[in-house]
């Protein structure tokens, strides 16, 4: 009896692993586009900071980003056990804030001039290089901003999971959350830990003596693709920011999922992947335009603070 018990609890075991295995993988391609904007901030944040100081600054924002998910998991368990009603109105708040932080990127391009940003970037460098200014100070103000966004960007991470995960038991919900937050927390700061050096491995590879001229040549080309990479990511993140809000919000909204659906019934396989697919990018555009016009006109009624 005892073998035959511990055989089936090891089985219960597996299946809830395996359960939350799958339900994870769904959780992480919900957050996609949250991911690659999560990537693209984060790498963003530690410039201005010194060369030999970036890997500890990105470790101090990923242990802050480690505490964000030990506050924002136990509030999720305990919406989902106590008012689970809310779950999907925070679902549709996380796709209007996705939305609206696209098209503010996307706005920013016209309301600020280049001169605004080459301003702000002139501003960080000369912090680096003048000796009067506190480089500590310096750096706790950057981490304090980076885990403030951090905060924000987990957040709608673990709504999206709580969304996709609201009808399994809590255990399942749990297991999810708690390998979302992990596996976001270690992959992008391990991603932007990547990023953030990739300039200077590139020098490494210039510098080096007797190098290979191909190796020069390849260090020359990492060095030089770096910001491009960084663009790349902002741009893929902002878009896929839009198909993830706008699709949260086509599902939340019952006629604009039946619409979209009554659309693609006759069309053959490409168009029934890609109508939806750009449907619910219009919807993120539109959806994200409409809440900036209300931020900006609440700015302008009480005040910018």
């Amino acid at each position: 009896m005892a073998g035959s018990s511990l055989l089936a609890l090891i089985d219960d075991i597996a299946t809830l692993l395996d359960d939350v295995a799958s339900m994870t993988k769904v959780a992480a391609g919900k957050t996609a586009g949250v991911l690659g904007d999560d990537l693209a901030l984060n790498a963003e944040q530690v410039s201005g900071v010194r060369a030999d100081r970036e890997l500890p600054v990105v470790w101090a924002v990923a242990k802050g980003s480690l505490v964000n998910k030990m506050i924002l998991v136990p509030g999720a368990m305990a919406i989902s056990y106590f008012i689970p009603w809310l779950i999907i109105p925070l679902l549709m708040l996380g796709g209007l804030y996705l939305c609206f932080e696209g098209f503010e990127k996307v706005a920013h391009k016209f309301i600020h001039s280049g001169d605004a940003d080459q301003q702000h970037h002139a501003e960080l460098a000369s912090a680096v290089v003048n000796s009067e200014v506190n480089i500590v100070e310096f750096e706790k103000q950057k981490i304090k901003g980076a885990i403030r966004t951090d905060f924000i960007l987990s957040a709608e991470i673990i709504v999206l999971t709580l969304g996709t995960v609201a009808a399994e038991t809590l255990t399942v919900q749990l297991g999810v959350m708690l390998g979302i937050a992990l596996l976001v927390t270690v992959g992008v700061y391990g991603l932007v830990a990547g990023i953030v050096k990739l300039d200077d491995l590139g020098l490494y590879m210039v510098q080096k003596p007797g190098a290979a001229s191909v190796t020069r040549k390849l260090g020359r080309g990492i060095v030089s693709a770096a910001p491009k990479l960084m663009k790349v990511l902002s741009v893929v993140g902002t878009i896929a920011m839009f198909l993830v809000g706008g699709g949260i919000l086509v599902h939340g909204l019952p006629f604009l999922h039946h619409f979209v659906e009554g659309l693609i019934v006759d069309m053959n396989a490409v168009l029934h992947w890609l109508v939806p697919v750009l449907f619910d990018a219009l919807v993120g555009l539109l959806a994200g335009a409409v809440v900036l016009v209300i931020v900006e006109a609440g700015r302008k009624l009480f005040g910018r603070a």
